[in-house]
Formats: structure tokens, sequence, C-alpha cells
């Protein structure tokens, strides 16, 4: 047998190692430091979006009511006679 077939056979037949509780607890504590990265730069994101969207609302509701007053006004005239 060549050196090769050799070595992927060995390769082959070792056992992989066991899975410890510290090996899972330190592979969720490495998930949840990325997950509170990404929610707080989501967060920020997502209240910038916010304010955008009630300041957009605030305008809305202004130019509306402003048309609305000026379909109502009266107009008076007065003609001399």
């Amino acid at each position: 047998m060549s050196p090769r077939r050799k070595r992927r056979k060995q390769q082959s037949t070792d056992l992989p190692k066991k899975i410890t509780r510290d090996d899972i607890e330190s592979k969720l504590r490495e998930l949840q430091g990325e997950v509170d990265t990404n929610l707080e730069s989501a967060r920020t994101v997502g209240l910038a979006a916010g304010i955008g969207v009630a300041i957009l609302l605030v305008l809305v509701a202004y130019m509306l009511g402003r048309r609305r007053g000026k379909k109502r006004l009266t107009v008076l005239e007065i003609r001399r006679i």
C-alpha cells in the first residue's frame, strides 16, 4: 500500500472527538455575542426609520389639514352700489 492510501485509511478509522458540555456552552456563548451585536445595530436602524416615518406622518397630516382648511374657507364678496 502506498503511504497516501495508508494515511487515508487511518484517518477514516479514527473516531470523531466527543462533544462535551463545555464545547456546546462555548459555541452558544459565541453565537449569543454575535446576536447581541446584530441586535444593537438593527435597533439603531429601526429607531432612525421610526423617527423618519413619524415626521413624514406629521407632515402629511399638516398638508392635508391645510388643504381641507382652504376648501372650507368662506369667500365674502362685498359690492358697493
